[in-house]
């Protein structure tokens, strides 16, 4: 006999060793078939994520990848905007596969005046997209364009990003061709820009995006909203990536030039001011001996346009003033 336990009075209660055997094979058969059971749903588990993961790491084809690019980069199109724009944005789902933070970005190797260059358009590209916004809202605007600057969809510099379509019907970014960099920015919010531009240049990483290469702000809802896949809202900003393995880590996989070029500013200046080309001097195509009808202003003449009714008097009057003889003056 075993004694099991014994309860306040004293009382023992006991088993034979038979009973106590096969409680015991009881138990552990229990608790083998929990582990069983667990290991079942942990191999579940694994290959439903794995089956995830292939889905996701999956890269579209070259005619896939070619419509995506054709669809963001199309003249503005929205399904809707204003506030049946946000109801929509609301409705459309965030992507549930996690958000991977982006690799930090350097530019440390790069050359002094391609470093000046690249941190002028990343700052422009915070201030007039997201000046005003949250500093997570600006970061992640920084974030965005650098990630852009290591996909294979977009060109391989900052500034090549940031002024993307400038001079074509469809920019990128549109502060670049709607007039807005034609106004000063503010000061304090130019220097927060710039601070956070530096940042990103230095290897700052904005988590939260992960490898988002697109955003909107909320009152608009474009058309390849939901054709991409949806990450973040920081502030007035949705963010996207590309869907399936091409918004995956292993898609950024373009170098950075070093490169840079600012088409439209001068990037020694402080702040950004609008430097059009020069339109080249038309080339003179007149006789030596043709005056054209100019005017002398070192002779004190003045421009007159005469009334037709007037012109013939008035034509014999401005030449005797300036000494034409008669024949002259009377020649048609």
């Amino acid at each position: 006999m075993a004694t099991l336990w014994t309860d306040k009075h004293g009382t023992a209660f006991s088993l034979n060793g038979g009973s106590v055997a096969g409680a015991v094979a009881a138990l552990l058969l229990l608790v083998a078939g929990i582990f069983l059971a667990f290991a079942a749903l942990r191999d579940g588990n694994a290959r439903q994520n794995h089956a995830q993961a292939a889905v996701e790491e999956a890269l579209p084809d070259v005619g896939e990848r070619r419509l995506l690019v054709a669809l963001t980069h199309e003249p503005r199109k929205l399904v809707t905007e204003g506030q049946a724009a946000v109801e929509g944005n609301d409705k459309l789902p965030f992507s549930q596969a996690a958000v991977i933070a982006a690799a930090p970005f350097s530019a440390a190797r790069t050359a002094e005046a391609e470093r000046r260059k690249a941190e002028l358009c990343m700052t422009q590209a915070v201030y007039y997209e997201a000046g005003f916004e949250p500093l997570a809202g600006k970061r992640a605007v920084a974030q965005t364009v650098l990630n852009r600057v290591r996909h294979p969809a977009f060109p391989h510099s900052v500034c090549g990003v940031v002024y993307e379509g400038a001079r074509r019907p469809v920019c990128q970014f549109s502060f670049t061709c709607d007039g807005a960099l034609a106004r000063k920015p503010a000061p304090g919010a130019w220097a927060e820009a710039r601070a956070v531009a530096r940042a990103a240049l230095d290897g700052y990483v904005e988590k939260s995006v992960g490898h988002a290469t697109h955003y909107h702000a909320d009152y608009v809802l474009p058309r390849w909203a939901p054709e991409l896949a949806k990450i973040a809202r920081i502030g007035a900003h949705i963010f996207y990536r590309w869907p399936g393995g091409w918004g995956m880590p292993r898609a950024f996989s373009q170098n950075y030039t070093g490169i840079e070029s600012v088409p439209l500013f001068d990037a020694a200046r402080t702040e950004p001011v609008i430097d059009y080309p020069a339109v080249a001097a038309l080339p003179e195509r007149r006789a030596d001996n043709d005056l054209g009808g100019r005017i002398d202003v070192s002779k004190g003449w003045t421009p007159k346009m005469p009334m037709p009714v007037q012109a013939s008097s008035a034509l014999a009057k401005v030449y005797a003033a300036q000494s034409v003889t008669s024949v002259e003056a009377s020649a048609p």
